[in-house]
This record gives C-alpha cells, sequence and structure tokens, in this order.
C-alpha cells in the first residue's frame, strides 16, 4: 500500500477518536478536537499532492479518499448537532448528498467508470473542513474567554451559518456531479 493511501485510512482512525474528544466532558475538548481535526484534514490535501506527484494516483484513493473526507467531516456535523450548533436538516441534506454521490460512484465503478471528485466537490469539502475548524477554534474561546463566554448566542447563529453555507455547497455540487454522471454513466443498466 502506498504513502497517498495509508494517509487515507489514517483519515478514517483520526475522524471517531477526534468525535470522542469533541463529546466528552474536559476541559479545551474544543482546542484537542480541533488539532485532531486539522491534522486529519491535512492528509486529505497531502495525500492527494504525494498522489499526483509520485504517479501514486490508484482506484482505491480516488474512491476512498472522498469517503473519508465524508467519514470526518460527518463526524464533525454529528457533534455539531448533538451540541445545536447546526440544523438537522443541515445534516439530512448533506448526508443525503453524500450517499447520492457515494451510490452515482458505485453505479460507475460497476460498469468501469471512475468519477473523481471535481473541483465542485472539492470546494464543498475544502469549505466544510474550513468551518469545521472555525466552529471548533470559536467552541474553545466560548469556553476559555469571558469576552467570547458573554456571547455563546452568537457562536450558535454562526455556527448555523456556516453550516447553512456548507450545505448550499453540498447541494450544488451533487447536483453538479449528476448532471455530468448521467453522460457518462447508463443508471438503466
Amino acid at each position: 500500500m502506498n504513502t497517498p493511501n495509508k494517509l487515507t485510512i489514517a483519515r478514517f482512525c483520526l475522524a471517531p477518536v477526534f468525535l470522542a474528544v469533541l463529546l466528552a466532558n474536559f476541559p479545551h475538548k474544543f482546542l484537542c478536537a480541533a488539532v485532531l481535526f486539522a491534522a486529519a484534514s491535512v492528509t486529505d490535501a497531502v495525500d492527494g499532492h504525494l498522489a499526483r506527484s509520485r504517479d501514486q494516483i490508484t482506484a482505491f484513493g480516488k474512491l476512498l479518499d472522498p469517503v473519508a473526507d465524508k467519514v470526518l467531516t460527518t463526524a464533525a456535523l454529528l457533534a455539531f448537532l448533538r451540541m445545536e450548533l447546526c440544523s438537522i436538516w443541515c445534516v439530512m441534506l448533506i448526508l443525503t448528498r453524500e450517499f447520492a454521490v457515494t451510490s452515482m460512484r458505485l453505479i460507475a465503478s460497476s460498469q468501469g467508470i471512475v468519477i473523481s471528485a471535481n473541483i465542485f466537490g472539492k470546494i464543498k469539502t475544502a469549505t466544510q473542513m474550513a468551518f469545521s475548524l472555525v466552529i471548533l477554534l470559536w467552541g474553545e474561546a466560548v469556553q476559555s474567554l469571558p469576552w467570547f463566554a458573554a456571547r455563546p448566542e452568537v457562536f450558535f447563529q454562526a455556527s448555523n451559518v456556516m453550516i447553512w453555507t456548507t450545505t448550499v455547497f453540498a447541494v450544488v455540487s451533487g447536483v453538479i456531479y449528476f448532471m455530468q454522471a448521467k453522460k457518462r454513466i447508463d443508471f438503466f443498466r
């Protein structure tokens, strides 16, 4: 197994650790979770760069790299939902998009077609990861800094706006995936 694929697997492994840390109850849990989330997010950039620069692009990486991203961002969404930092409708729409795109990729794969992540999907993932990290750091500020602690409602409102923004990107990128895929895939086969 090559290094890019090992990094993809590392992201799978870091996601539940991140979730457990964020849902635990101890001082600076947001900061610890942010460090784990950032480390896992960095593996996404590094594995892609290594795969391209070393000519180690594999079907495994093309298919599982986006799934590892989904596992990580879903872990964040589930924690945010539990902490009432996002709407259940955001989680539902994002997860529906993720399952639909993954299903489309599986159909394509069964027909010998590999559908890699496109720029719109990458923007969606980058936005989800960036906003998740902002929410985590803001959560740390709310727990640790008096000025932020005095205004928790701003944190809740801002986190909802950020997650709704990623929801819009998710839905738009999902529609674009399907528009592009219908030209290449026989959905009735």
